[in-house]
């Protein structure tokens, strides 16, 4: 059995100054994956209320009680959806996609170096 996945990516902005400039950095960030079933149909459906309904991290920072900020969502022919998010004068960008899961690895640290190897680093 195969595991479909939602990932939502949002388009993080981060100010910078450079020698008096300013720079507006713009980079996608993988900020949520869902498992949602076996099926790519599932996923679909999924993927569409994600986009429908997910509002960026920088657009709730600065929400109120009720707010429901503007949407405009577009589905491109591979089964993407890119959405632009609108509320009082800022705009936030999310990808949403489905995705199969085809490789998993935990993470494992080297042990720690013997009091051997740190006296020949030392030397």
């Amino acid at each position: 059995m195969t595991a479909w996945y939602v990932l939502v990516e949002e388009d993080t902005r981060e100010t910078k100054y450079a020698e008096g400039t300013e720079l507006k950095l713009h980079r996608w960030k993988l900020v949520a994956t869902r498992s949602v079933g076996s099926t790519e149909e599932e996923a679909a459906a999924a993927a569409e209320r994600l986009a429908l309904e997910h509002v960026p991290a920088v657009i709730v920072r600065h929400a109120r009680p009720g707010d429901q900020p503007a949407r405009e969502a577009y589905l491109t022919p591979d089964g993407t959806w890119v959405v632009s998010v609108r509320q009082r004068g800022r705009e936030a960008h999310v990808r949403v996609s489905v995705a199969q899961l085809m490789h998993r690895r935990t993470e494992h640290e080297a042990p720690p170096p013997s009091w051997r190897e740190k006296l020949r680093e030392a030397f």
